[in-house]
């Protein structure tokens, strides 16, 4: 037998597809699956537990769970609510668990990545049935988490008149929350499809079809320092986290944030450090896992402005977020023009390193929204017990998108001149085929 070529691998011939088959089959499809999933279950229950969902009634807490990793992978989970012929409740819940979703990406990334290493080129065939075995296998694990993740809680009204009133009236009331399968299913199924993509994207070391080959010098630099600088914002952020914890306590509290939202709270706190704004409010029992600064900026006000103006009139070391963000997109932009070919020009950096951000931050914005509701009223009496409330924190688009430019076109400059004295592969001069 002859031993196979790249050139083989990149036209998907019979023999390479067999053996390709055998490398990454529906058996390692499965693990891929069932790791990915079963990270975000583990991450997920930790997060409840630290938050104390483990005492919620009914064994309510696996279902809570399962609800939990649906909103992760971008599934719908709906919130409902019965109190009664003569009273009304109302509820809503938008809100993304980002550090489950970023677990999740990365171990299964990791699983669709680690078959394909030491190679240089791949067929789109092989890629796209790699892919689809863990697509199907991915939607059956979902399935069963959508289904499962469904469960209604008898609402206490809090003393003994109260449910007098209650018995009185025939007000018992409910919330309760369920999950929208098909559309989960074709979320979530798209939510695997753009993890797979980025790590094609991402991995200098994965192989793409022949006919990329020519895109890999301008996309996969920037999508790398990107994807890196997402992550270095998530490392400060844990490392603020465990001093936190160890020096002011609420160990459970942070420990919670840190396994379900963590990822929430500083890309949000990275745009405000870009100079974005977002607008929000905060009122009844609601609260948002964030430093009391923000939460003063935002609670009792109609809706307020939550910016680095706004946030300094409480604390004036929110400036300082400034200079964080100044370092983390200046080694952003270093990490992206050391791993681009020498012969890039430092204003193709400068426009690739915007182009980049601006896609990172619109990301941010699309998912960091919090959007949270709960009101009863009986006989037309509102607040009833104090348990209406309302959350929601959302962002200024296009003024953070164009802050988002501004900064990728000075800091990919900045970052091209200083990685002009590494190393890099690619001699400078004229592109190949030019010359």
């Amino acid at each position: 037998m002859s031993p196979r070529t790249p050139t083989d691998q990149a036209a998907g011939r019979p023999g390479s597809d067999r053996v390709a088959a055998g490398r990454h089959g529906w058996a390692t499809a499965f693990g891929v699956a069932l790791t990915g999933l079963a990270s975000m279950v583990v991450v997920a229950a930790l997060g409840l537990w630290a938050a104390g969902a483990t005492d919620l009634p009914q064994d309510a807490f696996p279902r809570v769970v399962a609800a939990t990793v649906v909103t992760a992978v971008g599934g719908t989970v709906e919130l409902s609510g019965d109190a009664g012929g003569l009273a009304d409740t109302r509820a809503g819940l938008t809100v993304i668990p980002l550090s489950v979703t970023l677990v999740g990406a990365l171990v299964a990334a990791a699983g669709f990545l680690r078959p394909l290493r030491h190679r240089a080129v791949a067929g789109a065939r092989e890629l796209a049935g790699w892919a689809a075995r863990i697509a199907v296998l991915w939607l059956l694990g979902l399935l069963g988490l959508a289904l499962a993740a469904r469960q209604t809680f008898a609402i206490d009204l809090g003393n003994d008149t109260l449910n007098d009133l209650g018995d009185l009236f025939g007000v018992h009331p409910e919330v309760g929350f369920t999950t929208d399968v098909p559309l989960t299913l074709l979320v979530g199924v798209l939510w695997l499809a753009g993890v797979l993509l980025l790590a094609l994207l991402v991995s200098p070391g994965a192989p793409l079809p022949a006919r990329l080959l020519r895109f890999q010098e301008s996309v996969r630099p920037a999508a790398y320092a990107m994807v890196a600088l997402l992550l270095a914002c998530v490392v400060v952020g844990l490392v603020v986290a465990l001093v936190v914890a160890a020096t002011r306590g609420h160990a459970p509290e942070t420990l919670a944030v840190v396994l379900l939202g963590l990822p929430n709270l500083v890309w949000m706190v990275f745009t405000l450090g870009l100079g974005a704004t977002w607008n929000g409010r905060v009122d009844g029992p609601f609260g948002l896992p964030m430093p009391h600064v923000l939460d003063e900026v935002l609670r009792g006000k109609e809706t307020a402005a939550l910016n680095l103006s706004s946030m300094a009139e409480y604390d004036g070391r929110v400036w300082w977020l400034v200079v964080v963000d100044v370092v983390l997109l200046l080694g952003a932009a270093f990490v992206m023009a050391a791993r681009s070919p020498a012969r890039t020009r430092a204003w193709r950096h400068a426009v690739h390193m915007a182009a980049a951000l601006v896609l990172t931050v619109l990301t941010i914005c699309l998912l960091g929204r919090v959007s949270a509701h709960y009101g009863l009223t009986v006989l037309g009496i509102n607040d009833l017990a104090g348990l209406s409330g309302d959350l929601f924190l959302r962002p200024e688009v296009w003024s953070a998108l164009g802050l988002a430019a501004l900064w990728g076109l000075v800091t990919g400059f900045l970052g091209a001149l200083l990685a002009r004295p590494v190393h890099r592969r690619g001699a400078t001069g004229p592109p190949p085929g030019q010359g």
